[in-house]
């Protein structure tokens, strides 16, 4: 019978992580817990491990398993032509219960240079399984290793998931040479298996996140950024909903259908508050409403998963730069020519009126010009 760890009660999960990355490092099968089911892996670079663990799930070569990354960014090794699409699902699924598959550039990537005897498993197809689990153990071995894993759940072909390491147990028996137990599965069912080619998509293999998830997810993502995030930025957020709903002729609340999300947040804004009553006027004079808008902060999250990041002044735009220099897309300011959209924080009705007419001379243009770029 092979070791069983448990990670949840440990008080040395230092020592369960090397254990599992030495282990692998020699060639052996650790089982692991990640938010869906159960997985067993591999060390992508030993072809006797790989060819251990296809023979342990009984599996086909016309049944490709995937590569478990330590992060988002990797993808682009292994797919370096991934297209935007792809990438944006990538920066949002990751780490969580999605599986994407894609072959746009394969060749050119790592994947290029593993043995036949490897990608004969893992890409036979000419397309590439990836997924970044969302687990602490599997993530702390993969940052101990030299590279990614073979990933495939924890099962023998046709027959369902473990999401307990009892039953990892009792199906595997001495065929592993370790199993981290973290009690049952968060999710209990598997990851989605989305494939993408070029800036298409679709699911071939339903599980936890939803068609419909997947339709916010890949969509162009568009971040406004002030001060406080109670009357620029939602300004900004609002208003360009109603232009992108005006030209795609649709509904603001059906804008994610056709494939944008528009949000706003502030540098220095405090979770929850709501926009100030006078920009909530001039949104209102404009056709658009910030009436139930809820203030955010920037978070690094927000910050990579962005597609445009578009800040009211320089300062804001400085400050970005250089608190996140190295996440996501390189913000700009708003305004074409790189002035500022003065804060009217503590003026009257007609300053915050101004501010309104000045936001959405600039947003028309930038609008037309997003939605003929994106369409």
């Amino acid at each position: 019978m092979p070791e069983i760890l448990r990670w949840h009660d440990t008080e040395d999960p230092l020592r369960i992580i090397q254990q599992a990355a030495q282990e692998l490092a020699e060639g052996k099968l650790v089982a692991f817990p990640t938010e869906t089911v159960y997985g067993i892996a591999a060390d992508v670079w030993i072809p006797e491990a790989v060819d251990r663990l296809a023979a342990c799930k009984d599996r086909t070569e016309q049944k490709p398993m995937a590569l478990a990354l330590r992060r988002a960014e990797e993808i682009l090794n292994w797919l370096p032509d991934l297209g935007k699409v792809g990438w944006r699902l990538a920066r949002r699924c990751f780490p969580g219960p999605v599986t994407l598959v894609s072959g746009d550039g394969l060749a050119a990537g790592l994947a290029g240079r593993l043995p036949e005897s490897i990608r004969r498993w893992v890409c036979p197809t000419g397309t590439l399984g990836l997924r970044v689990p969302c687990h602490e153990a599997i993530l702390q071995v993969l940052s101990a290793l030299a590279g990614p894993l073979v990933l495939t759940s924890a099962n023998s072909s046709g027959k369902v998931e473990a999401t307990t390491a009892d039953e990892v147990a009792r199906t595997f028996a001495d065929r592993l040479a370790l199993i981290i137990d973290d009690g049952p599965s968060p999710l209990g069912k598997p990851s989605t298996v989305v494939v993408v080619e070029g800036e298409s998509w679709k699911v071939a293999r339903e599980g936890v996140v939803t068609e419909a998830d997947l339709q916010w997810l890949s969509a162009c993502w568009i971040v406004f950024v002030c001060t406080g995030n109670t009357c620029r930025s939602p300004l900004a957020e609002a208003l360009c909903k109603s232009m992108l709903a005006e030209q795609l002729r649709c509904t603001v609340a059906e804008l994610p259908q056709r494939g944008f999300v528009v949000q706003s947040a502030g540098l220095a804004a405090i979770r929850g508050d709501q926009a100030a009553p006078e920009a909530i006027e001039a949104a209102r004079e404009l056709g658009a409403d910030i009436q139930n808008h809820v203030t955010q902060p920037v978070t690094r999250d927000l910050v990579f998963q962005a597609d445009y990041l578009v800040t009211m002044t320089q300062g804001h735009l400085q400050i970005l730069l250089s608190h996140f220099p190295y996440e996501g897309v390189a913000p700009r300011v708003l305004c074409p020519d790189g002035t500022d959209v003065a804060d009217p924080v503590g003026c009257d009705l007609t300053v915050y009126r101004e501010c309104a007419r000045q936001l959405q001379q600039h947003l028309q243009p930038w609008v037309h010009e997003l939605v003929s770029s994106e369409w």
